[in-house]
């Protein structure tokens, strides 16, 4: 049998390259080539490896014949179509831990820097000039840092910033209060992070619920003379915001690693004396470069000579014995994890899994996963299957697997149950016998229902009117209802309405049904 063949188009260590031939992977450097020439070759190769640079698009996708993954050297995967990826079978996989002390250490660097106007003393002094008492700076001793996403980079900021004889106080809806003590952080909502901090620095994935979560109101709402760090991800923080606040000396100062648009050529926040930028440099040490060149060059070769899985974006831990009947199981469990995930909106403190019947049976390991997968994903968008477990390791978040016989009408089910400072939230689903699978429970009401690309979920009080006042809302914005599904605690209880739509439901639509006087609350769930 031929060698597997990978082709490294970005530029990659030495000793990177060194692993995929010292384990009997044929390799070709070719770093800095064009999109054009990639897209004639790349039906040789059964594996891409790649930093940022090289697009990774539906198109060179189409054409790759042979390849089987696709290796990206460090955590962002923005230049990689996964979906196209997954279309065609191709498993994409990051290495999204190789960079983390780097990351940390960047943003300490920032917020000393902006804490002491460095960069603008810097400059005035190289000028000739000595204007000592114009550059005031400020002590970062005995201030509060308030950390946004208290994670894998967060962590070791927090850790750093101790280390410094700052105040830490987080806010991460993953961070239970065990790990917080653990960190020695003071576990917090958003609200009382903006009112006490003195520094703020973001360490969150950019996701429909963090984008822009430092607004105008938010930046409103924190203390005067707040000095923001961002070496997350650009759009977190609302540029134009920002620099109004920078303007009007609301915020005392900022310091950018990441914006909207890279590169940043131009942007609302360049030019301001309070402002410091830098050019996406959070990963950019010869330590953490060589970290993920080399974490990726294991994981390609493992999954090309051995078929094993590590950090995959798109794909489970699953033996190819396995595959057959653990898949629909799997899917199963990412969708009543994506359910309730997408549902929770307060800090999780504890998950439940239960198998039930002949699922008991199987490896559950990667149907675990796969439900914490669900969980995180509208949070950390590039969790997967196998970094979910460390997600949740190092947010203190207890999981409990419980297995069991036959029980109940259903002769094999999963059921997932997430406890947060607020509530306790079950859902369970079972697969039927053609392979699909279909939830059957949600908060113990039962009522059954497939899943589909772009649903609402409502709950109401079960009183006249209800379905009448949504059907006609949905029709004056011409929007199908493709399926309807009822569930209720008992006559004039609670009730649960679950509608499934042919595509997103907009904006004005929810508005709407929010304002209906039975609904308690709605929430759009998109799989």
């Amino acid at each position: 049998m031929s060698k597997p063949r990978v082709l490294i188009s970005d530029e990659l260590s030495p000793a990177a390259v060194q692993i995929f031939k010292d384990r009997g992977v044929d390799v070709d450097v070719k770093s800095g080539i064009s999109k054009e020439e990639i897209e004639k070759i790349i039906h040789e190769y059964d594996g891409l490896a790649v930093r940022s640079n090289t697009k990774v698009t539906e198109k060179l996708i189409g054409v790759a014949k042979r390849l089987k993954v696709v290796g990206r050297a460090g955590i962002g995967v923005d230049n990689i179509d996964i979906k196209a990826a997954t279309a065609k079978g191709i498993i994409v996989m990051n290495t999204p831990f190789g960079n983390s002390i780097t990351t940390a250490e960047h943003a300490i660097s920032l917020m000393l820097a902006l804490a002491r106007q460095i960069p603008e003393a810097d400059r005035s002094t190289q000028a000739g000039k000595w204007e000592k008492n114009k550059f005031m700076g400020v002590e970062v001793y005995a201030k509060t840092l308030g950390v946004i996403g208290c994670g894998n980079i967060g962590s070791i900021v927090a850790d750093r910033a101790l280390g410094l004889k700052m105040k830490v106080v987080a806010f991460d809806p993953f961070l239970s209060a065990e790990r917080a003590m653990e960190l020695g952080v003071e576990k917090v909502e958003l609200e009382a992070l903006l009112r006490r901090a003195d520094f703020i620095t973001l360490h969150t994935p950019m996701t429909e619920k963090t984008k822009n979560i430092l607004n105008a109101k938010s930046i409103a709402a924190c203390k005067k003379g707040v000095r923001i760090i961002n070496c997350a991800r650009g759009g977190l923080v609302d540029e134009q915001a920002l620099a109004d606040a920078l303007k009007s000396g609301h915020v005392a100062g900022a310091a950018f690693d990441v914006f909207v648009e890279e590169p940043a050529k131009s942007n609302v926040l360049f030019g301001l004396p309070n402002m410091i930028c830098t050019p996406h440099l959070g990963a950019s040490t010869g330590e953490a470069q060589e970290n993920v060149a080399l974490q990726v060059a294991e994981q390609m070769a493992d999954y090309l000579l051995t078929g094993a899985i590590t950090n995959a974006i798109n794909a489970p831990n699953i033996t190819a014995e396995e595959a057959p009947k653990l898949q629909p199981w799997v899917k199963l469990a990412e969708q009543l994890g994506s359910f309730a995930g997408q549902l929770t909106e307060t800090s999780i403190k504890g998950i439940k899994i239960e198998y039930s019947g002949e699922v008991a049976e199987l490896n559950c390991k990667p149907l675990t996963a796969a439900s914490l997968t669900g969980v995180l994903r509208p949070s950390l968008a590039h969790v997967n299957m196998v970094s979910a477990g460390t997600h949740v390791k190092e947010r203190g978040i207890p999981v409990q697997e419980t297995r069991r016989g036959q029980d109940g009408a259903f002769e094999s089910y999963i059921k997932l149950t997430v406890t947060t400072d607020e509530y306790e939230r079950t859902i369970a689903g079972t697969v039927f016998s053609e392979g699909r699978p279909r939830i059957i429970q949600v908060r113990d009401i039962n009522m059954e229902f497939e899943i589909a690309p772009h649903m609402l979920f409502i709950r109401n009080t079960d009183q006249p009117g209800f379905i009448g006042s949504l059907g006609m809302i949905t029709a004056e914005a011409h929007l199908n209802i493709a399926t309807l599904n009822l569930g209720r605690d008992r006559p004039g209880g609670d009730a649960i309405c679950v509608a499934a739509f042919d595509v997103p439901v907009p904006d004005s639509v929810l508005t709407k049904v929010k304002a209906l006087p039975q609904v308690v609350r709605v929430n759009r769930l998109e799989f």
